[in-house]
């Protein structure tokens, strides 16, 4: 037996048409795109800050240990490796004369070495006035 009328029958069935498939996957592509952009944002602000957060620690660490030695620093400029976290570290220290001969200007630079590369970029500089006491 045959039904009556077969166009009735296709129309009833359940289930998502082609066009209505093809938007929801453009509709979740649009959004894991955004998503995806958005988390690499996120990790990409995390390392910057926690690049200039150790940076800024070892800047400070070195200009510590020039406050606290007893002898005025001479005037010089030196660098230093040094492995803190996760990196290694160029440390660069410049210390100038100023016009008060008891006086220096110490400028204390903190550059990165790039993973596997002998090459650094600088990520935090600090300045300060060391005087005689």
């Amino acid at each position: 037996m045959r039904p009556k009328n077969p166009a009735r029958f296709a129309k009833s069935g359940k289930g998502f048409t082609l066009i209505e498939v093809m938007i929801a996957l453009l509709v979740f592509g649009l959004i894991a795109t955004a998503s995806a952009e958005v988390a690499s944002q996120y990790i990409s602000s995390y390392e910057r800050i926690r690049d200039k957060t150790f940076a800024g620690w070892l800047a400070d660490n070195r200009m510590n240990e020039i406050r606290l030695d007893k002898n005025l620093p001479g005037i010089s400029e030196n660098s230093k490796d040094k492995d803190y976290g996760p990196h290694r570290w160029q440390v660069t220290t410049k210390v100038i004369a100023t016009a008060e001969p008891k006086m220096r200007r110490v400028e204390v630079e903190v550059a990165r070495y790039r993973d596997g590369s002998s090459k650094s970029y600088p990520v935090h500089t600090l300045s300060a006035f060391v005087g005689q006491k």
